[in-house]
């Protein structure tokens, strides 16, 4: 499918995968087949990379007798083991039978306990009987199909691409408060290429399926760069959406530090030491039962004050400044209701880190990005040091961007941010904050605004306020402000209908009908 914008939506072979997968929505939700089948998946993947070490072996004619099932000899070439019982080709001889679920469920099993990393992180629920074992075979047949692990594969990241659509796909085919794992691809790279982490510590607090960092690999790969300069930590309270974040690392190399277990940023936070380089994160928005109450006197909060226990968006904030190494700089999706609300002290929360020199950049969002939400969002970017040696001293000021008329419609419900849409949003960015930068004011989408201008709107960052567009966002009224203004329209319109209700009344009277 031929696509010029050069969005994600450009598939072939992932696109069947999914269909033939999909079948399986007509026996479990999809919040259950996710599992199984990025298991498939997974193990296909681990599979195709130790039969082709394993072949090599055997084609040395200086291997020794064994050494094609010496675990060792994987180990050397980072593959993991994989046991005779979950090899592919086993399984696939093995796929039209019915106990093809128990044999899976024990490939799962022997896999984890030879490759230590992987314990606790494998569906091992095959075999339960409501899952339709002939689909269940239909389905390794599919996956038979396509090449995963082997050298060529992996150079053209085949299972990259399998893996982000099927996570896209499954967040959209879950509906509302199913995507939590998953952030769209063109929103991971616009805040990847607007941070630049090339090298340093990778923070994602609430990290889902992990597209953070690898999105931050890909960067630094596609600049030169290597890897081995990033060191990767998240946390995530989900326990299957952390598993799936162990595979997706697992699969691409990256050795990311996840914890040993999943848990709650908040109340078990698994890196209380960490000072990062780097923060990118999209946590769930305007959460409401995070148990603030009981961090009321919590050192995050103790510099900037104390977010409201009624919604989550400003402890999120508070949390990621606290592990920001100093010169560290953070980027994250919020709603906008974080730009404009009072409620709970959140505005003086804002003015706090205004006053303070800590926000960046304030980029607004069109609307439809995300699978799960219609909740308007925007980009912050919080940097600790704006008087930084690497780039200008920008202290004083606040890049605005207004985005929100960017962006094409992939699918009737769904829209991605281009590769020229990127590049001009992240651009904007460079030249404002680069020493040798040419930055101009662009009216109605960009606009560098000193921080006394802030203070005279009453630290509200909505970019439409200082961009100067005409482009009006539900979201951009503070929340007090509208509910006031949302009653006194209904008390108008309950008032006309009261009045028109007596004049009915009088009229039907005047002609002989009483009510």
């Amino acid at each position: 499918m031929a696509n010029n914008k050069q969005t994600s939506a450009n598939v072939g072979f992932e696109e069947t995968l999914w269909a033939a997968a999909d079948k399986m929505r007509n026996n479990m939700d999809p919040a259950e087949y996710k599992h199984v089948v990025l298991g498939l998946i997974f193990l296909k993947y681990v599979s195709d990379s130790f039969e082709e070490v394993y072949k090599a072996i055997l084609a040395d004619p200086d291997h020794y007798e064994g050494q094609e099932e010496d675990k060792d000899a994987y180990l050397a070439e980072n593959v993991f083991w994989v046991p005779q019982e979950a090899r592919w080709e086993f399984l696939k001889a093995n796929a039209k039978k019915p106990e093809i679920g128990k044999l899976l469920d024990d490939a799962m099993i022997a896999i984890e306990k030879d490759n230590p990393s992987l314990k606790g992180v494998l569906s091992k629920n095959y075999a339960r009987p409501d899952l339709d074992k002939v689909r269940l075979g239909e389905i390794i047949d599919m996956v038979s199909t396509i090449g995963l692990g082997d050298k060529e594969s992996r150079s053209k990241d085949i299972l990259g691409r399998v893996y982000e659509y099927f996570l896209g796909r499954f967040a959209s085919a879950e509906g509302k408060g199913g995507g939590e794992f998953f952030t769209p691809q063109s929103v991971v790279k616009l805040l990847v290429m607007m941070l630049e982490p090339f090298k340093g510590r990778v923070y994602d607090p609430c990290c889902g399926s992990g597209g953070m960092f690898v999105q931050s690999e890909r960067f630094v790969e596609a600049h030169g760069g290597t890897t081995d300069d990033l060191a990767v930590y998240g946390q995530e309270s989900n326990p299957t959406t952390w598993r799936l974040c162990k595979m997706n690392l697992a699969i691409r190399g990256i050795n990311g530090n996840l914890g040993e277990y999943n848990a709650d940023s908040f109340h078990n936070d698994l890196h209380k030491d960490l000072k990062a380089d780097y923060i990118l994160a999209n946590p769930p928005f305007n959460v409401s039962d995070w148990g603030g109450e009981k961090l009321r006197d919590d050192i995050r909060w103790k510099k900037y004050g104390i977010p409201p226990t009624g919604n989550a968006n400003f402890a999120w904030i508070e949390h990621m400044i606290y592990h920001l190494a100093p010169t560290g700089i953070a980027g994250f999706v919020l709603a906008n209701g974080s730009l404009s609300s009072n409620t709970g002290g959140e505005g003086e929360i804002r003015k706090n880190l205004i006053q303070n020199g800590l926000v960046d950049c304030i980029v607004a969002m069109p609307s439809q990005l995300f699978y799960t939400t219609q909740i308007p969002a925007c980009l912050w970017f919080v940097s600790r040091d704006r008087y930084d040696h690497k780039f200008r001293n920008r202290h004083d000021e606040i890049l605005f961007i207004d985005a929100r008329k960017m962006g094409t419609m992939v699918t009737r419900k769904n829209r991605e941010f281009t590769s020229e849409d990127l590049k001009k949003i992240s651009g904007v960015y460079h030249s404002w904050r680069n020493i040798d930068g040419k930055y101009e004011d662009v009216k109605g989408f960009c606009k560098a605004a000193k921080i006394d201008e802030v203070e005279k709107n009453g630290f509200v960052l909505t970019p439409g306020r200082y961009v100067g567009t005409d482009y009006v966002e539900e979201d951009d009224e503070v929340f007090e402000e509208k509910m006031i203004r949302l009653t006194n329209e209904l008390s108008k319109q309950f008032a006309k209908s009261k009045e028109m209700e007596e004049r009915i009344k009088k009229n039907l009277g005047d002609i002989g009908f009483k009510i």
